[in-house]
């Protein structure tokens, strides 16, 4: 089998956001970013996605490697500690949040959410400019767009302050699909 080049997986990343100024219905496609690595595990029992297809991590190694403030291993309690299991919490209660919200949107219960938040909690002060107008697109749609947009702009904006600051793929360690994918290996192996 023929080896696919991985190194300019980054431009992944950098046409996802692009696209949202585009038409934030592509901010959908966030969700293949969920989706792909649980995929993977399944079937090749292990981490390849985060070990090597991963769009965001090739990102931060591209922009980081050798070019890190400190060049040292971000502190164990950040890593090793309860920082991860909090990402994943927070990474939850995000999806909660977006499929409960949309539901609402969808049943029109609740207005959409027609701009980007950081962390779930902070409005962007500008609005996304569109180029190309998403015409009749469902309300649950545009405001499904705009939660899934938000998220990878959050974890993104994330991993890029502690690439920068540490070592680029300081993200990766408390990456919720990587926390996941920890913990379903290890129940893989107790069931083998």
């Amino acid at each position: 089998m023929k080896k696919i080049k991985t190194n300019y997986l980054f431009i992944i990343t950098i046409v996802f956001f692009a696209l949202g100024f585009v038409n934030i219905l592509f901010g959908i496609l966030g969700f293949l970013c969920m989706l792909i690595p649980i995929v993977l595990l399944i079937k090749d029992r292990k981490k390849t996605w985060c070990q090597r297809y991963c769009p965001r991590a090739n990102l931060f190694t591209t922009l980081f490697q050798g070019r890190s403030l400190t060049g040292k291993a971000a502190p164990k309690w950040l890593t090793k500690g309860k920082v991860k299991w909090f990402v994943l919490a927070y990474f939850g209660m995000n999806l909660l949040i977006l499929t409960m919200s949309t539901i609402m949107v969808f049943r029109g219960r609740v207005e959409p959410m027609e701009y980007l938040r950081l962390t779930i909690a902070f409005r962007l002060p500008w609005d996304v400019p569109q180029l190309i107008s998403a015409g009749p697109a469902a309300n649950w749609a545009l405001h499904l767009a705009y939660r899934f947009y938000s998220m990878m702009l959050t974890t993104t904006i994330t991993g890029l302050i502690l690439g920068w600051v540490y070592l680029p793929r300081t993200w990766c360690t408390i990456c919720p699909i990587n926390t996941i994918s920890d913990v379903s290996l290890k129940n893989m192996k107790r069931a083998a």
